[in-house]
């Protein structure tokens, strides 16, 4: 990587743009392709000189907010605002997490409660700590969640999911809402000098853009989850589901059991986890 690899990414993604692509005049004849600095700066409301010198690389350490600012203006996509997040941090020598004495988010499974989980077969059912990570499921769980591509990642984030993953916004029709639940419970549960939410946070705020940060900022007290929420699934259909958190004592994680609110979501829940009808019972919702 060479020492300016942020500035050369900003310039490159500025000069792959054209004005009307951020809602400005074309301008006539121009020497260089793409916006001018001057363009891009309007658009994100920095001065020029600060953006010159972020492009050369005579300042290392833009604000987060600015980084926000230049990523929507650049239209960029998810994946192009991380790794504009990534390049920001090896610029500014921050890419390791700093030292804090908060508890690390708990991901280790206890005994008793992976035999709790396989006591729950064959309801879908997951294991999650303050950040949303999935850390240990039932069987019923990857059949409900595995096709939707939830547990793709190496270490699977509900919260990532829904506000990162474009196939998050197909499998549950109630999008916002459940955007609104990921949001609450991850300020909710993970406290303001987390280093592990914060890093959380950056991820989904450079990810997400407004999507994620409104919610963030307009959400106040605990999560509420919805009475039902609808599922389309690849191979079942359409489901709706009640959920039943359970919390466990001394441990910042919570078992999230997922029941068929209605008799067909009941017998596609069966079909779907290959048990005999009428293993998973439909309850009122």
């Amino acid at each position: 990587m060479s020492e300016n690899e942020l500035g050369a990414y900003l310039r490159s993604r500025r000069e792959a743009l054209k004005p009307a692509d951020v809602g400005l005049p074309g301008g006539g004849r121009r020497r260089t392709p793409g916006l001018r600095r001057s363009e891009l700066a309007t658009v994100a409301g920095v001065s020029v000189e600060y953006l010159t010198r972020l492009e050369q690389g005579r300042d290392r350490n833009p604000s987060v907010q600015v980084l926000v600012s230049l990523a929507d203006a650049l239209r960029l996509t998810p994946d192009e605002r991380m790794h504009l997040r990534h390049l920001a941090k090896v610029t500014s020598g921050g890419v390791a997490l700093c030292p804090a004495a908060s508890q690390a988010p708990a991901r280790v499974v206890r005994p008793a409660v992976r035999a709790l989980l396989e006591r729950l077969e064959p309801a879908p059912a997951a294991l999650f700590n303050r950040l949303g990570e999935v850390i240990a499921r039932t069987t019923g769980f990857e059949r409900l969640f595995g096709p939707i591509g939830l547990l793709d990642d190496e270490t699977p984030n509900l919260t990532r999911y829904v506000f990162t993953d474009v196939r998050a916004r197909i499998a549950f029709p109630d999008w916002d809402k459940a955007a609104d639940e990921r949001a609450a419970a991850l300020k909710y549960e993970a406290g303001p000098d987390d280093p592990w939410a914060g890093e959380l946070i950056d991820v989904l705020t450079f990810a997400a853009g407004e999507a994620f940060t409104a919610r963030m900022a307009a959400s106040t007290g605990p999560p509420r989850l919805a009475p039902v929420q609808r599922m389309a699934h690849p191979g079942a259909g359409e489901l709706r589901l009640a959920r039943e958190p359970l919390d466990l004592l001394g441990d910042d994680q919570r078992i999230l059991v997922y029941l068929p609110a209605d008799p067909a979501t009941a017998a596609a829940l069966d079909r779907l986890t290959g048990r005999h009808p009428g293993a998973l019972r439909a309850v009122s919702a």
